[in-house]
């Protein structure tokens, strides 16, 4: 099962790395700040259709936010 915490975590290292706040990622998004903080903390899960929206915010393909996610996984998985 995959990890909320996990792809949180991903999500976040990724928008910290392009110097994104979570306000702005919010704002592209068009889901509130408060709903990306929980995601980010793995308290929520992101439906597919936001996490195509994140991606798109982070400016990268939602292909490569998943191989970020699996890499993730194999590294705490060890």
């Amino acid at each position: 099962m995959l990890d909320p915490i996990i792809v949180g975590k991903t999500i976040q290292r990724v928008r910290e790395e392009k110097q994104l706040s979570q306000e702005v990622v919010s704002g592209f998004t068009d889901i509130g700040r408060t709903h990306l903080s929980a995601i980010e903390r793995g308290v929520r899960k992101p439906t597919l259709e936001t996490f195509f929206r994140i991606a798109e915010a982070l400016k990268v393909s939602p292909s490569a936010l998943v191989a970020e996610i699996e890499e993730a996984v194999k590294k705490a998985a060890n």
